[in-house]
């Protein structure tokens, strides 16, 4: 116990130290998002492509990719299902549904740095490989359906995911690996730099994103979304993992990677498609704050 909490207890210091900085205007607003765009599209990408093509290859990681994706979808169709009950608009019901399993990753590469041992780059690779489309996927169909903005058929939304900086670093480092390839010495060292960087600042963003002072909005759209994620979406997916008979460090990574909190990005995407962003910065705030407790919980139960 003592091991998991010590391990995110920084973690989540260092997103509470973003958004501070960010209420004291340091450096200055128009350094958050110069920041976040640097991190995803540059320092992320790095970070996988070192770690993930200098690491072995797990021959079992279909538990832990089949586990994951199941579980997202699983979530993804009870957010439907409970959408009735709550009389939201459409709008509304999309940043439910985001805020239902849209992963931080983050939080998760951070604490799966954290926790995971010298495989923890392949584990998350695994995850993300699996989660990151399916999620991409199903938000922006559900946004451009029930969103008020409209737009961003199937066509589109594939169009992005041939862009996604996590997926197309995930696909190197692997096709490097599977291929026997070795980085030359200066592009490794030069990845292996960018990546050391990459944890603080993406930290650092996600605090920057918080919004405190909107939390008086729509309490059972946050309660439900965040139970479907950081309670519901971890239990389906460490028991899918162990069903599909993963081991223990495929179960934790599951749970890693399904208890976190909701992605900043998501109230980009609503205010871009039309959804309800002043709704889902509650939702991704309350989140955020919740999962101090509810993250080590989970791990601690499931793990």
């Amino acid at each position: 116990m003592s091991t998991v909490i010590y391990a995110i207890a920084p973690i989540f210091a260092l997103i509470f130290v973003g958004f501070g900085l960010r209420r004291i205007n340091f450096p200055s607003d128009g350094f958050w998002p110069v920041s976040e765009r640097l991190t995803y599209y540059v320092l992320f990408p790095g970070l996988l492509v070192h770690g993930v093509a200098g690491r072995p290859i797990q021959a079992d990681s279909l538990p832990l990719s089949g586990g994951v994706l199941l579980a997202v979808l699983v979530v993804a169709l009870l957010a439907r299902l409970v959408w009735p009950l709550f009389k939201l608009d459409g709008p509304a019901y999309t940043s439910l549904f985001q805020g239902a399993f849209r992963p931080n990753t983050y939080i998760a590469l951070s604490v799966a740095a954290a926790l995971l041992g010298p495989d923890w780059m392949t584990l998350s690779a695994v995850a993300m490989m699996s989660m990151i489309p399916a999620v991409n996927i199903v938000c922006v169909l559900t946004l451009s359906r029930h969103g008020s903005g409209g737009g961003g058929g199937v066509r589109d939304v594939l169009r992005e995911l041939a862009k996604n900086p996590l997926i197309l670093a995930c696909l190197a480092g692997l096709s490097i690996n599977l291929l026997g390839l070795s980085l030359p010495r200066m592009l490794n060292d030069l990845l292996d730099i960018l990546g050391r960087a990459a944890l603080p600042m993406g930290l650092l963003a996600a605090g920057a994103g918080l919004r405190f002072q909107m939390l008086d909005g729509c309490k059972r759209s946050l309660v439900a979304s965040s139970v479907l994620h950081l309670f519901v979406l971890p239990v389906v997916a460490a028991g899918l993992v162990r069903l599909f008979g993963g081991d223990a460090l495929a179960v934790q990574t599951a749970v890693i990677f399904t208890a976190i909190p909701v992605s900043v990005s998501s109230f980009i995407l609503a205010r871009q498609m039309g959804g309800d962003h002043q709704l889902m910065a509650q939702i991704i705030t309350f989140q955020t704050m919740i999962s101090v407790v509810t993250l080590p919980m989970m791990l601690i139960i499931l793990t």
